[in-house]
């Protein structure tokens, strides 16, 4: 598996998914997992996979014709930090030369090692390709059957490894750059997207809403794409489940990256018609991301600032301890591949708000559903379940039942079918 991030070093929910599907596939048994990333910290949990690290990879000698494979991939100087789902709008200069005057992206003759970052900075394009010429020399270092990666950051190494050892190539899916972008796919990923599908000997999707943009969006044979929807770790920290909040207001989360794709200024417009129509509750914003400051204004321009809290960035207990303090959880997302962050909130017995335009939407029952654009639907919600005890007793306590059966060895079971039709 070629993977750009691994707890507990992780941005989103990528990471956590590998994560999840990896101690899946060791449960089932008959699998053994190479994983491999950009830059490893020696604290990553290796209980079901051996961690490696491509920047202690030796590159000795030309292995492939890398020009073949990554000839599109043009040097693109980053001018802000991009992480796997970041709209491509954050890009603020692309160089668009024409092929006489490109730079050279990569090397092919030289020798050592290849220091890698393991962010998603100003060097990320160049880290891709240089990825994907570690991948080569893993490739042909390594026995395996099957070679998965996740995402596009890692498609051009499955394509190196897929060249040099000629074994199948599995590409998961957690996004495509329409869900990033709103719609309006940024060319060069959309390339290195359609290119990864186009080789890949099976897709895997999170979803059947990611599983028709890949087919409808790119142009791939539906026959060629398998949905294996995501789950979640099982949370057996009790103790988490009885911090005390220290007031008595009602809390309202929403929880994710604050961008364009996960709708946050919809969670603040439904919070102001809250806001007018009852006392005694506040509303949490936890992430960051571009739109940030824009939301914090918004807020201020409202006069709900009162009302509200910017926590930034959240990870780990964190995460878990923001849970056990809220009475309603929000994704308002415009389009979610899926969305784990609903189930986390479910396993802490907090009822959940979500858009339909997400992928999780699909195996979820005790949720509400509504569309990412309806305010007034998501605020009639939102006060509902705050002044209804008995409607917030069955979505705790129901929708905990629920996630508690959504076990990522299902999903690994589906994964593990797709290894063996391709071997």
């Amino acid at each position: 598996m070629f993977g750009w991030e691994f707890p507990p070093h992780i941005s989103g929910g990528l990471g956590t998914a590998c994560y999840g599907l990896t101690k899946g596939l060791y449960a089932l048994g008959g699998v053994e997992i190479l994983f491999v990333v950009p830059k490893s910290y020696g604290d990553e949990d290796q209980i079901n996979v051996r961690i490696l690290n491509a920047g202690d990879i030796e590159i000795k000698q030309r292995l492939v014709d890398y020009k073949e494979f990554l000839k599109q991939i043009r040097f693109i100087t980053v001018g802000s930090n991009i992480v796997p789902y970041t709209a491509p709008e954050e890009y603020e200069k692309i160089t668009n030369a024409d092929r006489q005057k490109r730079k050279a992206l990569i090397n092919t003759s030289f020798s050592g090692k290849i220091n890698f970052t393991g962010g998603y900075g100003q060097s990320l394009f160049q880290e891709i390709a240089n990825y994907a010429i570690v991948a080569a020399t893993i490739a042909s270092e390594n026995e395996f059957d099957v070679i998965h990666v996740h995402d596009w950051l890692t498609f051009p190494a499955g394509i190196a490894a897929k060249k040099v050892s000629g074994k199948p190539l599995i590409i998961h899916v957690h996004a495509t750059d329409f869900d990033r972008s709103g719609g309006s796919a940024n060319p060069l990923v959309y390339e290195i997207e359609k290119t990864g599908m186009e080789e890949a000997d099976k897709i895997i999707a999170v979803s059947n809403l990611t599983r028709n943009t890949i087919i409808e969006k790119y142009g791939i044979d539906a026959n060629k794409v398998i949905t294996a929807h995501n789950a979640v770790e099982p949370n057996n920290d009790r103790e988490t489940l009885k911090l005390s909040r220290g007031i008595n207001d009602k809390i309202v989360t929403f929880l994710g990256r604050v961008t364009m794709q996960k709708g946050p200024e919809y969670f603040i417009e439904a919070a102001y018609k809250v806001i007018q129509k009852m006392n005694g509750v506040r509303f949490v914003m936890a992430g960051s991301g571009d739109m940030l400051n824009k939301m914090i204004h918004r807020v201020a321009a409202l006069k709900i600032g009162h009302h509200f809290h910017f926590t930034g960035f959240l990870k780990g207990d964190d995460v878990s301890n923001m849970f056990s303090l809220s009475d309603v959880y929000v994704m308002p997302s415009i389009s979610e591949p899926f969305g784990i962050s609903p189930l986390e909130a479910m396993q802490s017995n907090v009822p959940v708000i979500i858009s339909k335009q997400s992928g999780v939407s699909e195996i979820l029952k005790y949720t509400i559903k509504v569309d990412f654009w309806d305010i007034d639907g998501m605020a009639d919600a939102i006060y509902g379940i705050l002044n209804y005890q008995g409607l917030q007793k069955m979505f705790s306590h129901y929708g905990k039942m629920e996630v508690d059966n959504l076990k990522w060895e299902n999903t690994a079971s589906i994964v593990k079918e797709v290894y063996h039709s391709v071997l």
